[in-house]
């Protein structure tokens, strides 16, 4: 099986489940002009993370990594009325795109995106005694994830659920002795969550247009 059978896949399930859609696709094409890297999950995938929150009956939402807000608008549309999203991304320049895109989206009454370094962000929103999150989406710099997680950890309550992106790296994530810091991010969380006992969790591989990847999902059990 090849990349291009899998991009043809989610060509084929995006177009079947998810007509078109004129304010996620100004999303992508205003990040694009904007020359953000094009690494925004999939539309399906997109999708998921709103089910995922739908299903959850989510009302709090935290997501680490906003890029241009295509993720964020898909996860924002799951929130009830009076429902919050709280984002984090590193770049200013991705968050003022962002800013526009959600805007855009009609969404900014439920989204504040808050800018700096998550290192930083996390601890701010825990020192400011936030009500815990429904729903946390990790999707950011590789090697913070373990402290993200642990971040994360402290911003939920039981049944929260944290997802994950980006966990198996083509399959690098099985080699020990790589040299990229992106995959020995991946292990130094894996290690993390493994030792964190009130986290039930599981991964799963996937292949589509952005290549052979997977996510990590739990659930905080306490």
């Amino acid at each position: 099986m090849s990349l291009e059978r899998w991009a043809a896949v989610d060509e084929y399930y995006s177009k079947l489940l998810m007509p078109p859609d004129t304010v996620l696709q100004h999303a992508l094409d205003r990040s694009n002009k904007a020359e953000l890297p094009a690494i925004n999950v999939a539309a399906n995938q997109g999708k998921m993370l709103m089910i995922l929150a739908q299903m959850q009956r989510a009302q709090r939402i935290l997501e680490i990594g906003t890029l241009g807000g295509y993720s964020t608008i898909w996860l924002a549309r799951a929130l009830p009325d009076g429902g919050k999203l709280i984002t984090l991304e590193y770049e200013q320049k991705h968050a003022d795109i962002a800013r526009e895109n959600i805007k855009h989206a009609g969404l900014s009454d439920k989204v504040e995106i808050r800018v700096g370094p998550a290192a930083q962000t996390l601890p701010a929103l825990v020192k400011e005694g936030v009500a815990a999150f429904d729903l946390i989406f990790i999707d950011a710099d590789k090697p913070g994830y373990p402290e993200y997680f642990e971040w994360s950890m402290k911003l939920s309550r039981e049944g929260t659920i944290i997802i994950a992106d980006n966990v198996v790296r083509d399959g690098e994530v099985v080699n020990q002795k790589s040299d990229d810091e992106r995959v020995q991010g991946i292990r130094a969380f894996n290690e993390v969550v493994t030792k964190e006992k009130r986290f039930n969790a599981t991964a799963i591989q996937t292949v589509g247009c952005k290549g052979y990847d997977g996510f990590m999902i739990g659930i905080v059990t306490g």
